[in-house]
């Protein structure tokens, strides 16, 4: 029988916690007020893991849609945990309309904003050509960088960065074959080049190249690509984070992740051991899945124990197995 091709596990860092895409399951681990790590875990629609994913440009833009359900659907369930933490249980979940409308009006002001403000900046310059182009693509990729630093001051995005590098650590010890332990995960840098940052980065760059082929049409045409056309930015990006992410050992895998490298020491932070061991926590929990294994956080006491475990293991020691997409 052959070898099933290893997969890539991913993710991304939530409100005290991490969440970890596995080949058929997704895994969430958020700290609680109490210092417990809280779990949960869910078998992905078929849709995120089908036939339709094996074919190029289409299953970017298949990832686009599920990055964005598993986002909110791990954000719901942080944010409630952290409601609860807050106030008690008295004070109930926030129901999912608010959360799902909260991130729609993100995602339109965020088209508005890096898409549809340089444009107007453009149109204000009566520029055209490939030029205008250029400017354009500078302004766009301006406003990233400058919104992902300004946020990066804040205390709690700062602690959703460290949160996003523990989870970067904890698939780079994964991806090593290593044991999953904090002294095995903390050996690994923060950055990683299948990155979302790197994503977007890569955005931002690929879209300079397509909109300057649309050759400066009128301006009414222009707003509706810029609008139209971000899921085929969008797939042809995925590709070539997923080609970067393959060959990152290669001299021209190494060229095409460097920005992306470069751009996630905004993105993410040095964590400390208690958010590596959630980062783990959701990592094995996600691989334990994916293999068909029971999993509970032995970072947690156990009823028994009124002291905490001196383990620092999650018991899991994974076989490298799973595939590239």
């Amino acid at each position: 029988m052959a070898e099933e091709p290893r997969f890539s596990y991913g993710g991304q860092a939530v409100i005290e916690g991490v969440m970890i895409r596995g080949r058929n399951h997704f895994s969430l681990a958020v700290r609680r007020q109490d210092g417990t790590i809280q779990y949960h875990s869910e078998r992905l629609n078929t849709l995120y893991t089908g036939r339709i994913r094996q074919f190029p440009l289409v299953r970017g833009v298949i990832a686009l849609l599920e990055t964005m359900v598993l986002g909110i659907k791990a954000l719901h369930l942080s944010a409630n945990l952290a409601v609860k933490d807050q106030v008690g249980d008295e004070g109930g979940d926030i129901p999912s309309w608010v959360l799902g409308a909260t991130l729609a009006a993100a995602m339109v002001m965020g088209v508005g904003v890096f898409f549809l403000l340089p444009l107007v900046v453009i149109w204000l310059l009566d520029s055209g050509g490939l030029v205008s182009e250029l400017i354009e693509g500078g302004l766009r990729l301006g406003l990233l960088v400058g919104y992902i630093w300004g946020i990066s001051f804040l205390r709690d995005i700062k602690r959703v960065f460290a949160y996003h590098g523990a989870e970067h650590m904890a698939v780079h010890a994964y991806e090593a074959g290593l044991p999953l332990e904090v002294e095995n995960v903390r050996k690994f840098p923060t950055p990683h080049p299948r990155c979302g940052t790197a994503f977007l980065l890569t955005v931002m760059l690929v879209s300079i190249v397509v909109f300057a082929l649309l050759m400066d049409p009128p301006m009414e045409w222009r707003i509706i690509s810029r609008i139209v056309l971000i899921p085929v930015i969008a797939a042809i990006s995925y590709e070539i984070i997923r080609f970067s992410g393959k060959h990152q050992h290669s001299l021209f895998g190494h060229v095409m992740a460097t920005p992306g490298l470069l751009l996630q020491r905004l993105t993410t932070r040095i964590p400390d051991d208690a958010q590596i061991e959630v980062a783990i926590s959701a990592m094995a929990g996600a691989v334990a899945a994916d293999q068909g294994k029971e999993f509970s956080v032995s970072f947690n006491p156990r009823v028994e124990e009124a002291a905490e475990p001196s383990s620092t293991s999650v018991g899991l020691t994974q076989e490298p197995q799973g595939g590239e997409e």
